[in-house]
């Protein structure tokens, strides 16, 4: 009987301390992802235009296309 006991504790030993080290390296693998995660954002966040940068694009590009058709408008009221 002691000897079963014996092997019992020997075999919950063996095995939470291999569940543990499992658990400890996926919380390491989890960390590691998440710092990876966290950069991918930031460069990606980095290479995105922001909503001014946006909007003043779009701006000059109306500007532009005002001037282009007003000079499209004086050529149709020369040729008349």
């Amino acid at each position: 009987m002691l000897d079963l006991h014996i092997a019992w504790s020997a075999f919950l030993t063996l095995f939470l301390g291999a569940m543990g080290f499992f658990v400890k390296e996926k919380f390491s693998e989890l960390t590691r992802i998440t710092i990876l995660l966290n950069r991918t954002r930031e460069e990606a966040a980095r290479d995105l235009a922001t909503k001014a940068e946006v909007d003043k694009v779009t701006l000059h590009i109306d500007q532009r296309f005002n001037r282009l058709e007003a000079k499209i408008d004086q050529l149709i009221q020369a040729r008349k």
